[in-house]
């Protein structure tokens, strides 16, 4: 481990110096954008130079850089939907780097005046291949289940995103599992991002500043996962005076409280501040009172996040964030199981501005420890625990419209994982495992074409493997409107994750480091790695039909080369056994797999309106060596032919007091695996000195061919409408009631084997919330 620190802390060094010997050759503006009244960034707005070609947008952190500009009297010009047109001149000299932060006021005028955005031009100045961005604003325009608008809810509406169910449920993105999506809070790792009753996130909407989800063909900066990211990031906290929010709902409750510990002054940037969240669910004891026809078993599903953050600004824009958090989910005695999970971790983050050199320097370092624990009836506890660390640091270099950017990453993480099979055959796994990558990525902008070829060198210690990664995303601007574009690249990870086939609600969800006992032959090659692998080829276009409306096409196949799952077939112990075949001793089982599909996206928003419609057409295949030796296809249980999603919102009153909102969403029935029959289990728990002719067994299933059925379709239409009372000139309070599922629809969830029951999604649910904003 000394050694591997030793490496790391070269290459740290390697990548200052180099850095140090950049320097700028011709005059550069560069700065922050901030609101004026909470001193928080402003994310994705444009600042340009009037009347020239000079301009830039600002990224998360609200920083924007303009190089390569030749000396002269210049205005800037800054424009961003709700805020006033900033205008400041300013002089740029040769070989000088001038630091101007700027700070926009909020519009006072109406929004039927304002039509100006960052997106358009990022349109064409950004790849954005398969990368959606997700703002607070527009996850408070879907319908929101329980009177709380929720990242989780807002997911389910994207293109090639698939979620199972309402209970339980989880999210697949374009064919990868929830273990193939890499999720990033400000930096930190993030292993279950998302609740057991499955339509609320552990994240609080109002502390979010931006999310980018890749849902594939993504970048060399991110690595360790074969299919998706997230990526999160979290606002400061107000600069400038003490606020927050407090709501309640017939679902749960939420507070957040944020604001300044060194307060802003006019002009200034050097500030420290913080911001605190904490909600909860009392949905096991308000079911009781509200929702007693939902579920005869109730919904007892409970859980607490809490989130803090403090940061602390220096004057030209360099900042630290230390952040924490503790995440709680418990739910009791549902259908006879019992299942618990816990997340606790924190950590830091810096944005370092050098004095005369335009690099932009990110880094963090944080630790995380999640634990989960599921019991019922009729089988042994199973436990899961992973924690560790990890820590990166990034180098962006901004060359004129081009730039580049490079770093290390560093992780180390221990699993300890406890699982007993539906054969009674137990697989426990504890190992400690080490990764370490280094990419470079380079972005050319050339006006008309813009190119991002990037690299990735991927070491997995525990393995052994070495994964170069090359990666490459492009985008052709044939005119105003039209845009071609694509992305692809080679992935690898070695987290895997296991289930058992009997949790047909899937909450036990373990975490495993890839094992290095792997069976050495897979469809009669040899193995040569025990990495899981995939291969992306993505190819689109977007067309402006009008300014306020845009069409995105995407056409994307994923090649999974290689996957490791848990052996559902094992019925040996390998030592005591070893000359059975390795699909009956072996605790691990090499796959393979594709997704193939469509992603059509249309969008219009303009003043009052907005309109969001999502098609996904697409095909998930796995494959696995039977005794044989033959290759099976089967279809994985979340794979689904047809998504539909439409959404609307409508803002009225003169005051623009009242919102509306609409989701409808179609989608064709779910593969599951049919009951072919029943017999005793017995257990022979005296060994040879058993009865079976006196000894009681259990009921065992005969399943019938691996997802050869079909459920029903599902089609749900959700409902919400939202009035805002101005109290004060920094209060409101906001009521909301929302329907979900408006006409009933039955759709089935899944079929319980043991007693033939059929277990419903949810039905019509209204819930009513109140938001006092301050």
């Amino acid at each position: 481990m000394i050694f591997r620190l030793r490496k790391f802390t070269s290459l740290l060094i390697f990548f200052l110096l180099a850095a140090n010997y950049i320097t700028a050759q011709t005059g550069s503006l560069r700065g922050f954008v901030y609101e004026k009244e909470t001193g928080e960034p402003v994310i994705f707005t444009n600042v340009v130079l009037e009347n020239t070609s000079f301009g830039s947008a600002t990224d998360v952190n609200g920083y924007y850089v303009i190089t390569k500009i030749p000396t002269g009297n210049y205005t800037i010009r800054v424009t961003n939907l709700g805020y006033d047109t900033l205008r400041l001149p300013v002089v740029v000299q040769e070989d000088q780097i001038i630091d101007k932060n700027l700070f926009l006021s909020k519009a006072s005028y109406t929004l039927e005046m304002v039509d100006i955005t960052a997106d358009k031009q990022e349109m064409r100045t950004e790849t954005r291949t398969s990368v959606i961005k997700i703002t607070p604003k527009e996850i408070g325009q879907i319908p929101s289940v329980g009177g709380q608008a929720d990242l989780a809810q807002y997911l389910q509406v994207l293109p090639g995103v698939i979620f199972t169910g309402d209970q339980g449920g989880q999210l697949y993105i374009r064919g990868g599992s929830p273990i193939q999506n890499k999720v990033l809070l400000d930096g930190m790792v993030i292993y279950n991002p998302f609740h057991s009753i499955g339509l609320f996130s552990v994240f609080d909407t109002e502390i979010l500043r931006n999310v980018e989800v890749h849902t594939g063909g993504f970048g060399a900066e991110y690595g360790g996962r074969i299919s998706s990211v997230m990526d999160l990031s979290t606002r400061d906290g107000n600069k400038k005076h003490l606020s927050g929010r407090i709501g309640a709902s017939t679902f749960g409750a939420n507070v957040m409280l944020e604001g300044p510990i060194k307060k802003q002054e006019e002009g200034e940037v050097s500030s420290s501040s913080f911001i605190l969240s904490f909600k909860n669910s009392y949905l096991e004891q308000s079911s009781e009172i509200f929702y007693k026809d939902v579920d005869s078993t109730g919904l007892p599903f409970n859980y607490t996040d809490i989130y803090g953050k403090v940061s602390i600004n220096a004057n030209n824009g360099s900042k630290v964030n230390l952040f924490g958090f503790n995440f709680d989910d418990q739910v009791n005695d549902y259908n006879s199981l019992d299942f618990a999970w816990n997340a606790t971790g924190g950590g830091a983050n810096i944005i370092i501005i050098p004095g005369r050199s335009p690099v932009l320097l990110e880094g963090s370092v944080a630790y995380s420890n999640y634990e989960m624990t599921l019991s019922d009836a009729t089988s042994k506890p199973r436990t899961s625990r992973i924690n560790g660390f990890n820590m990166d640091l990034g180098f962006t270099y901004f060359i004129g419209k081009n730039e580049i950017k490079y770093g290390i990453e560093l992780l180390g993480f221990k699993t300890d994982y406890n699982f007993t099979s539906n054969n009674n055959v137990t697989v426990e796994q504890v190992e400690n495992t080490t990764e370490l990558g280094a990419f470079v990525k380079y972005k050319y902008n050339s006006g008309k074409l813009i190119l991002e070829p990037s690299f990735r060198l991927q070491w997995y210690a525990s393995l052994s493997n070495v994964s170069p990664e090359p990666r490459f995303a492009m985008k052709y601007n044939a005119s105003d409107r039209f845009r071609l574009k694509f992305a692809g690249g080679l992935y690898s990870q070695n987290l895997i994750s296991a289930r058992s086939d009997r949790d047909v609600v899937n909450l036990f969800y373990g975490f495993l480091s890839g094992p290095d006992n792997l069976p050495k032959k897979f469809d009669g090659e040899e193995v040569t790695h025990k990495l899981q692998k995939s291969e992306h080829i993505i190819l689109g276009f977007e067309y402006d039909i009008f300014s306020n409306a845009t069409i995105n096409l995407e056409g994307y196949f994923k090649n999974f080369s290689q996957l490791t799952n848990l052996n559902r077939n094992k019925i040996f112990e390998e030592n005591t056994h070893p000359d059975e075949p390795d699909l009956l001793k072996k605790d691990f089982i090499i796959e393979q797999g594709d997704a193939e599909g469509i992603d059509f996206t249309f969008s219009y928003e303009k003043n009052r309106y907005r309109l969001w419609a999502v098609y996904s057409f697409a095909f998930v295949n796995r494959y696995y060596e039977n005794l044989e030796g033959d290759l099976v296809q089967y279809y994985p249980h979340y794979d689904r032919r047809h998504n539909v999603n439409l959404l609307g919102s409508l803002i009225l009153g003169e005051k623009y007091d009242w919102e509306l909102n609409l989701r409808w969403n179609f989608g064709t029935g779910f593969p599951f695996t049919k009951t072919a029959g029943y017999y005793e289990m017995l257990q022979f728990d005296e060994g040879i000195n058993s009865d079976f002719l006196s000894e009681n067994g259990e009921l065992g299933v005969i399943y019938g061919e691996l997802n050869k059925g079909r459920l029903p379709t599902y089609h749900r239409l959700d409902f919400s409408v939202k009035k805002t009372f101005l109290i004060g000139a920094r209060s409101q309070l906001e009521a909301n009631f929302s329907i979900t599922n408006v006409y009933n629809r039955s759709n089935i969830f899944y079929v319980d084997r043991y007693t033939n029951k059929e277990v419903y999604q949810l039905p019509l649910m209204p819930s009513f919330g109140l938001n006092f904003k301050f």
